[in-house]
């Protein structure tokens, strides 16, 4: 069928059950996040547009797209997250009024993590703000354009595991050896602050959405990885809009790990092949972004490989320019036979983020 969808019997409620989840909550209130932004010399908001041409052929009254292409010049939302939780440990050690002592505040510390690619960026780059060094293992299936990306932020690069899974081990290990502090944007078990710092960085996004958008969204579709994106923007789109809207998250049809962690009301892994929606090629969802989207999805859905790659080559036309990791969420409007499940027809307000730029 290419696709399935999954209404979300959790909603309002959340999970029966958090033993054996990881510990902690999402600050939801963005100001100290957006303070620690403000001191960036690279911030600025992303452009939110709205396309009357999709918006027409999808069938719906307005579709508005969030651009994360420009995000600190390091082409992807992902910015927001890893420089957020590194910054936020340099304002800890240092004024963060102080430029000079906050560019050494973090000298001497090694940060390591596992990336599909655009999370190692973000750590790259904010562990350069801060004087710290970076380390970013990637799994085989990780394009070499990244590897040079990475090298070209001063970050060393090892290759490390047949997929994601297998390199975040790796990470693991190597923090543990060598006392450097692992950075990943998931969660689980003993597990939980650094990626919720990561995450709160992400609320960036949904808030810049909701200081210029025109009315509030029907619809929000929010893609998946480990789920810190969605669920950020999610909470994100809560805070400012309240329980109205529908929030549908996407996700590949080889990487189901937050629908079915839903389905059974607990974390679970995931199998399935490769998927050429690289940075959502996750089996396994983070704790903390679970518990949240258990709570506040309405639907979750999966799309196969051809569907989100069709939608890529429609953008095009359009003159956006992503990836099928960047395009998920907007690939899920344009192809589902059973939009009508969602309640949307041509008086919905429609809201995708095009998370990243052509990779």
């Amino acid at each position: 069928m290419g696709y399935q969808i999954f209404a979300n019997p959790l909603r309002g409620k959340g999970l029966p059950s958090e033993v054996g989840m990881a510990e902690g909550n999402l600050e939801t209130d963005v100001t100290a996040a957006a303070m620690l932004y403000s001191k960036c010399p690279v911030n600025h908001a992303t452009p939110l547009q709205e396309f009357d041409e999709l918006s027409e052929q999808f069938g719906v009254g307005k579709l508005w797209l969030k651009l994360e292409e420009s995000r600190m010049g390091l082409g992807s939302f992902k910015a927001l997250g890893a420089a957020h939780a590194i910054a936020k440990l340099a304002a800890i050690k240092a004024d963060i009024n102080d430029a000079d002592a906050m560019k050494s505040a973090l000298a001497g510390k090694t940060f390591v993590c596992a990336s599909a690619g655009n999370h190692g960026l973000s750590v790259a780059a904010g562990a350069a703000l801060f004087g710290a060094k970076a380390v970013v293992l990637l799994a085989d299936t990780v394009p070499e354009e990244f590897a040079v990306l990475l090298r070209n932020k001063n970050a060393e690069v090892i290759r490390a595991g047949a997929n994601y899974e297998e390199s975040m081990e790796a990470s693991k290990k190597l923090a543990n050896d060598h006392g450097w502090s692992l950075l990943s944007d998931g969660s689980w078990t003993g597990y939980s602050d650094p990626a919720r710092d990561v995450m709160e960085g992400y609320l960036i996004m949904a808030h810049e959405v909701a200081d210029v958008i025109s009315q509030p969204p029907s619809h929000v579709f929010l893609q998946a990885g480990v789920g810190g994106l969605a669920a950020a923007c999610a909470a994100g789109a809560r805070v400012r809009w309240g329980q109205d809207m529908k929030i549908i998250v996407v996700e590949p049809e080889a990487a189901p790990a937050l629908m079915e962690s839903v389905r059974a009301g607990k974390s679970v892994d995931t199998e399935g092949p490769e998927s050429s929606m690289g940075r959502l090629d996750c089996k396994t969802p983070s704790h903390l972004a679970l518990k949240y989207l258990a709570l506040e999805a309405d639907y979750f859905v999966t799309l196969d490989d051809e569907f989100v790659e069709n939608t890529v080559t429609l953008l095009e036309t359009h003159g956006i320019s992503s990836s099928p990791s960047g395009a998920a969420g907007v690939a899920a409007l344009h192809h589902l036979e059973s939009a009508s499940e969602f309640g949307i027809d041509a008086t919905s307000h429609v809201l995708c983020y095009i998370s990243e730029g052509a990779v």
